[in-house]
């Protein structure tokens, strides 16, 4: 009995010392399992094969059933097979939502590999947002955390859809600026003003009764709208995307030029009950608080609902780090690898894993260089021409502090992480120092010059003469084979040049700098477009690269459109040039740039004693060139129409 007794107690000592060790392994276990995204589902996937339904049901099998998919995706993938993946890819994401892997392997794979197997460039872009939406509103959903699921989907915004790698880049970009414009709006040109603007839809009110009650009139204003139900597409009419682009398609039809010139408004009127009855409702003057209130309220909302998008974070990335332009791809790119960056960064703890870290804080910097060198845009949605895109150097000195900041974290970082960052600082204030030169800032491009020198040049750890040299020869040395490596360039060296040629040759009266700035222009863009290397073009028609800038025409209307409409300038000095421009230059931009300078000037001083049409007169020829821009506006339609006719059912 005695024994017996002993050996219960030893037992007894043995089974709290196994709960104890338990206890502390657990921990850590718990964390092991959440960082490698080990946890499965336990809820039965509808229309999943039976092996899967019984290795869900069996619990201890759902770890060696997503293992079989696993290797079955891997072999299919090692064959082609990118289609067949789709079936298994989703069903590992319900099996094991928390496993960041494969939705970065399944959205990839939807973008990059289905996307290319496709005919049309409407079918294309589809696929891509498809692969974009599955990471960005369900992966990142269950593992919100996680760092490398952030910076996969920031690549995908600034390599797929702002690269030039697909023969439909220009498609993607047409299609989310448009979608971006139609979202949120135009936003302000400064960066005060764009500041206000996001802020103003991330204190949106949460709920339609916190509308109403912050702005009395906004649940009368929503019943007016929903009494028009029951005709046509206001069947089932939510507060959701599907209103709001509604909503941006109306705001935008009556400030578009082209809209005008293709007659869209009557036709949407005739075609549409969802927007006659915006159009009925929302252009009451007197009710514009509540359709202010409510405008905001639906972009937070469906920013969030729509889009797994924090208003609050756009909002601080906005005012804290530069003037993002959210219908800009980079723009997005830049708030998912900094959003990473605040959510998944310290549980990055494993030394090995520091590579993680860094290229997630390049995409950062990479997105604000792209930034800088098209981030000033400009959008028609009914045009079909591409996006303005010109040169935004407000980025330059926001770079060059992020640098700083960068190079500071990344100091002791293995493999000489820091490294990296200072190549990046050096040859993007090189392009600086060129780009702030052919817009006519000298003393800033000067200014650049002698920091790189203080930093790179005689200052440098190995001192040099590279940049102890006169600032123009710096300027075409440097320029010299950057336009095969980088052809963004091109575009940017065109655009700065011919900002300045209006800028400085019509305000300050000095036509031999716009002359200059146009002979320049012209010459790059006959280089640019005539090169071997640049003459591809891809099976939808487009130039891949070449149609990165238009020709010269098209250069000069998009360019002398922005500095017109630019608020950062004075409005007089926008009207000296207008009028100082040749006939033909503002016969290209007249109805462009009317409507806002319009509103701008009914609210000047200026509105007292002189009438719009002093100050903004049409220009002879008008009717000729409205023609003219309608046929080319109607045959890009005709163009996309055909597309959509070719694509197989």
């Amino acid at each position: 009995m005695a024994r017996d007794r002993i050996v219960q107690l030893a037992a007894l000592v043995l089974a709290l010392a196994c709960f104890a060790g338990a206890g502390v392994l657990l921990p850590r276990a718990v964390r092991t399992s959440e960082a490698s995204g080990l946890r499965y589902t336990d809820v039965a996937v509808e229309g999943a094969p039976p092996i899967v339904a019984l290795g869900t049901a069996i619990g201890a099998l759902r770890g060696l059933i997503v293992d079989y998919l696993w290797i079955r995706l891997t072999m299919m993938k090692e064959k082609g097979l990118f289609y067949e993946i789709m079936a298994d890819a989703d069903l590992i994401t319900k099996l094991q939502p928390r496993f960041p892997q494969v939705w970065a392997f399944h959205g990839h794979n939807m973008a990059y590999n289905v996307s290319v197997m496709t005919n049309t460039p409407e079918e294309r872009w589809e696929w891509v947002r498809a692969g974009i939406d599955l990471v960005r509103n369900r992966g990142l959903r269950y593992n919100p955390n996680d760092l490398v699921l952030h910076r996969e989907l920031a690549f995908w915004f600034g390599h797929k859809l702002d690269g030039i790698s697909d023969d439909a880049h220009l498609h993607y970009k047409r299609e989310f600026a448009r979608e971006w414009h139609l979202l949120l709006g135009p936003p302000p040109v400064d960066h005060a003003g764009r500041e206000a603007w996001i802020r103003r839809v991330a204190e949106a009110p949460r709920t339609l009764e916190e509308a109403d009650r912050r702005t009395p009139g906004v649940k009368a204003l929503v019943d007016r709208l929903k009494a028009a139900a029951g005709e046509g597409d206001l069947v089932g009419l939510e507060l959701d995307r599907r209103l709001l682009l509604a909503y941006g398609e109306w705001e935008a039809i009556r400030t578009s030029p082209y809209a005008r010139l293709l007659d869209l408004e009557p036709q949407l009127r005739a075609s549409s009950p969802l927007f006659r009855a915006i159009d009925s409702i929302f252009a009451d003057p007197a009710v514009q608080p509540q359709v202010q209130t409510l405008l905001d309220f639906l972009r937070r909302k469906v920013l969030i609902d729509e889009y797994n998008m924090d208003p609050a974070l756009m909002h601080r990335y906005t005012a804290d780090v530069g003037p993002l332009d959210w219908r800009h791809p980079q723009s997005h790119a830049f708030y998912w690898a900094r959003k990473g960056t605040e959510m998944g960064e310290e549980r990055v703890d494993d030394p090995n894993d520091i590579y993680k870290i860094i290229n997630n804080d390049r995409a950062q910097i990479h997105a604000m260089q792209a930034l800088a060198r098209s981030g000033m845009m400009s959008v028609d949605p009914y045009s079909g021409d591409n996006p303005g895109r010109l040169s935004d150097p407000r980025w330059i000195k926001v770079i060059d502090r992020y640098f700083r900041e960068l190079y500071d974290k990344h100091y002791g970082s293995r493999g000489s992480g820091s490294d990296t960052f200072t190549d990046f600082h050096e040859n993007f204030m090189t392009s600086a120092v060129r780009e702030l030169y052919r817009a006519g800032d000298v003393q800033g491009a000067q200014e650049i010059l002698d920091e790189l020198d203080r930093l790179y040049g005689r200052g440098g750890l190995v001192p040099n003469t590279k940049y102890a040299r006169d600032l123009k020869t710096f300027v075409d040395e440097t320029t010299v084979g950057e336009y095969e490596l980088q052809p963004d360039v091109a575009r940017s060296d065109v655009y700065a040049a011919l900002t300045r040629g209006f800028r400085e040759g019509l305000l300050l009266n000095r036509p031999k700098v716009l002359e200059d700035a146009r002979v320049f222009a012209r010459d790059l863009i006959d280089y640019f477009k005539n090169s071997r290397y640049f003459d591809f073009v891809n099976r939808f028609g487009e130039g891949r690269i070449a149609d990165l800038i238009g020709d010269l025409e098209a250069s000069e209307r998009v360019v002398l459109q922005q500095v017109l409409t630019d608020r950062t300038l004075p409005l007089i000095e926008r009207l000296t040039i207008y009028n100082r421009a040749p006939e033909e230059f503002r016969r290209r931009v007249f109805d462009l740039v009317r409507p806002q300078i319009e509103a701008e000037f009914a609210q000047s001083p200026m509105s007292r004693s002189l009438t719009l049409e002093q100050v903004l007169p049409e220009p002879p020829g008008m009717e000729a060139q409205r023609a003219e821009m309608a046929r080319e506006a109607a045959e890009k339609q005709r163009e996309r129409e055909q597309q959509l006719d070719l694509a197989p059912p």
